[in-house]
């Protein structure tokens, strides 16, 4: 994970360094070497992510053009701020690592599960979440990624229950997701003082550039609304289509996607086929972007 791009540029190679520097171990040696499962652990992946991402970022320079919004999907609303000069890459990779181990702390707290829901609206989603909700646990739509596909999250026997329920209702899937607790639901409540605290603590700005909220899907300037946004998102659900719709009405029609992987891009062909989207998170992105 972002080996090439240090290999092949300075830039990137200082944001890693820097990382290492910052979180007193070698982050940069567990996203080249692993191994994976230890990568995977939130409160690694969370740092390594941001890292990465912002890595591909200074490694495009200006190659990516006047940048008019950023918007990204859970940790990456983090990584736009940090992209925005909103927040400082050392704050921005201080915070994840702390939500990231907050979030773990709350699912050891709270068990919890998530399952991806695919072919049903929104609408229905939410019924059936309510409808499955009870005593013993409450199950949400955490995550709006794309028309027809939807994340639902919660206490682990709420989500068996909106699965079937899910089926019943005319989902074409329902698959359960490996995770370590139920993200972007009220069962990350237990996270939500010790990431207050760390965002009160931290200086951020306007930015160059507004970032959507998760949240609200709004484009945002406002500090004190960034903050309260930020902290909300942890118990709210992305609403990404909502995102990339608020992006597609602002006359945004060319999409970069900073980071490892290309999910995003995926995810918007299916909500706006005309929309041009271009991963960026290898070396060899990187060049054809320059090129």
């Amino acid at each position: 994970m972002g080996k090439d791009l240090v290999t092949a540029s300075a830039a990137a190679r200082e944001v890693f360094d820097e990382s290492d520097d910052l979180l007193g171990f070698s982050l940069s040696r567990l996203c080249f070497e692993g191994p994976e499962h230890e990568l995977a652990a939130t409160n690694n992946a969370q740092p390594a992510i941001l890292t990465h991402s912002i890595a591909a970022y200074r490694a495009l320079g200006g190659h990516a053009g006047t940048v008019s919004v950023a918007a990204g999907h859970s940790l990456g609303e983090f990584t736009a701020y940090v992209a925005s000069g909103g927040m400082s890459f050392a704050d921005g990779l201080r915070t994840v690592r702390l939500r990231g181990e907050l979030m773990f702390h709350s699912g050891q707290e709270r068990p919890g599960t998530m399952a991806a829901i695919l072919g049903l609206d929104e609408e229905t989603i939410e019924r059936v979440c309510a409808e499955t909700s009870g005593p013993d646990g409450v199950c949400v739509a955490a995550n709006f990624n794309a028309p027809g596909q939807v994340v639902i999250s919660g206490d682990v026997a709420a989500v068996e229950r909106c699965i079937a329920r899910a089926k019943e209702a005319g989902a074409r899937r329902a698959l359960p997701l490996s995770v370590s607790g139920a993200f972007h639901s009220p069962l990350m409540e237990a996270a939500v003082s010790g990431l207050e605290a760390q965002l009160t603590r931290i200086p951020m700005n306007a930015g160059g550039f507004p970032v959507v909220s998760n949240v609200t899907a709004d484009p945002v300037r406002d500090v004190a609304t960034a903050r309260r946004l930020l902290l909300a998102q942890l118990t709210a659900p992305v609403r990404w289509t909502a995102c990339v719709r608020t992006m597609l009405g602002m006359g945004v029609r060319s999409f970069l996607e900073i980071g490892p992987g290309s999910v995003l891009t995926g995810l918007l062909k299916r909500i706006e086929r005309e929309a041009e989207a271009k991963p960026v998170g290898t070396a060899e992105q990187v060049e054809a972007i320059a090129a």
